[in-house]
């Protein structure tokens, strides 16, 4: 079994994944074949795992797919075993190795945790096979003692596996010394003692103003520090984890181009609007419930969703509706990835209640098409062809729902020489399965040239690299990595 080291938070948003990332791409330059692990997420932002078969084809955490990146190996599913996808406020869908599993209500999933021990563990011995490192991340926080008894995620699986953890702290958020010292003063003998030492994350300023901060933390825990790691300009060019982070991004960098994103309560797969961020003259300002979309706007996204038709509901709840009807009187674009181009549609109709217990929508009516869920769900990565501009495209799937109608004569894209989405008349709209298309930077370049946008269609991915080379030699310079990967057994 390979040696292995696990990162715990104080709480959620701590930054676990990125330095996780950093660690790995760290321990990969060094020469290390290092692989991630996280026993479970919860996240709608999803990937599709690199390999075929057992090792992959199915779903991870978007986290454990950019740390495999950082790794320098595809991802697959056994990086992450466990990923819920929140459905509604007290429900999610269980996704296992992979595969659905089933839905879950959150006093129930407590109750179903210990029937995925065994499915857990199997990836984890997978993970270590032929590796010198795994860098393990938790989820949450330890701290949550209430639910000690069924964890899988942090201290139970850390108990189980034998596995030393470095507990993560957020200064940004202020009470940092409180969450660690608080941390080591509720947790149990057996969990206390799994704990090696600590990392402060997300300083900002004179790090030696901290010292005294780091003396008190340890004269209470007796804990060491690892260092203290300052605020990482780089983490914003990486695909972000989770939801979470949507907070931060309500507010855009003022820029020529102005593209809106509304915040639907369960948005899914963001990230796919990550390169155009990283466009110099694009600002993406992501809407939240109870703004309008912005007037200024030359282009409107809507993303994915674990739940269309709450999600389309909701859509009209906030009057973005008409915010959408009036911007496209204005002339400007508007794209729906997955669960988008659905809404964009005539209708939404899920006869199964696949979804819930909605089972007919009105949609938004931008293209004329309509989708009906099934119980089959699409996930996979694909080659595709943009049938506007001819560029190569690539991406994944992971939908449920079948989309037809007049405008589907004119698809979006082809995958595998199949049309895919729709077109309107005046290829003013379009809607498409696949995620991941403004990755492709020729397309990304064209699209965007056709809404009066220049000097677009850089190397995405390559920036991606450099962001966690830079994280890595971050990391290399404040924190003590001779010493945390020696701690790994």
């Amino acid at each position: 079994m390979a040696r292995a080291i696990m990162l715990q938070g104080t709480g959620s948003d701590v930054g676990k994944t990125v330095l996780v990332a950093g660690l790995c791409r760290a321990a990969h330059r060094r020469g290390l074949k290092v692989r991630p692990f996280k026993p479970q997420n919860m996240s709608n932002n999803a990937a599709v795992a690199d390999l075929a078969g057992e090792a992959g084809g199915g779903e991870i955490g978007r986290g454990q797919w950019v740390q495999a990146l950082a790794c320098g190996v595809p991802a697959t599913v056994h990086m992450n075993p466990v990923l819920l996808k929140p459905q509604t406020d007290i429900g999610a869908q269980v996704i296992v190795q992979g595969k659905v599993f089933g839905e879950a209500r959150a006093r129930d999933y407590q109750a179903l945790k210990q029937s995925l021990v065994a499915a857990v563990m199997d990836s984890w011995a997978k993970v270590g096979e032929g590796a010198d490192l795994v860098v393990v991340e938790g989820a949450g926080s330890p701290a949550e003692i209430n639910l000690r008894a069924n964890d899988i995620a942090n201290m139970g699986f850390a108990t189980r596996a034998n596995v030393p953890v470095v507990l993560v702290g957020d200064i940004d958020r202020g009470g940092v010394i409180a969450s660690i010292v608080g941390t080591h003063a509720i947790l149990p003998p057996e969990d206390r003692a799994m704990i090696c030492g600590y990392v402060i994350n997300k300083f900002r300023g004179d790090v030696s103003l901290f010292d005294d901060g780091l003396a008190a933390i340890t004269r209470f825990t007796g804990w060491r520090s690892f260092g203290v790691v300052p605020w990482l300009k780089a983490m914003a060019k990486l695909p972000a984890e989770d939801a979470v982070t949507l907070e931060r991004l309500a507010d855009g960098e003022r820029r020529a181009f102005k593209v809106a994103v509304p915040m639907l309560p369960r948005i899914a797969n963001f990230d796919d609007l990550d390169p155009l961020k990283a466009e110099p003259a694009v600002e993406v300002v992501f809407v939240p419930p109870g703004r309008r979309l912005p007037a200024d706007a030359g282009l409107v996204i809507i993303p994915g969703s674990k739940s269309t038709i709450g999600d389309l509901l909701a859509f009209r709840e906030y009057g973005w509706d008409r915010d959408l009807e009036a911007h496209r009187a204005r002339g400007g674009a508007v794209v729906g990835i997955c669960g988008g181009l659905q809404m964009l549609g005539r209708t939404v109709r899920d006869p199964d209640g696949i979804e819930g217990s909605v089972r007919e929508a009105q949609g938004l009516g931008l293209l004329d098409v309509e989708t009906v869920m099934e119980p089959q769900k699409t996930v996979r990565n694909v080659e595709a062809r943009s049938a506007v501009y001819g560029t190569p495209l690539s991406g994944y799937e992971i939908h449920t729902g079948r989309t037809t109608g007049p405008d589907c004569a004119r698809p979006a894209v082809t995958i595998d020489g199949v049309p895919d989405g729709a077109l309107s008349a005046d290829g003013r709209v379009f809607g498409t399965y696949l995620h991941g298309l403004f990755g492709a930077d020729a397309f990304r370049a064209r699209f965007l040239a056709s809404l009066g946008v220049g000097g677009a269609g850089g190397d995405y991915r390559a920036a991606v690299e450099a962001a966690l080379d830079e994280i890595a030699q971050d990391l290399e310079r404040h924190l003590d990595c001779d010493a945390l990967f020696a701690l790994a057994r």
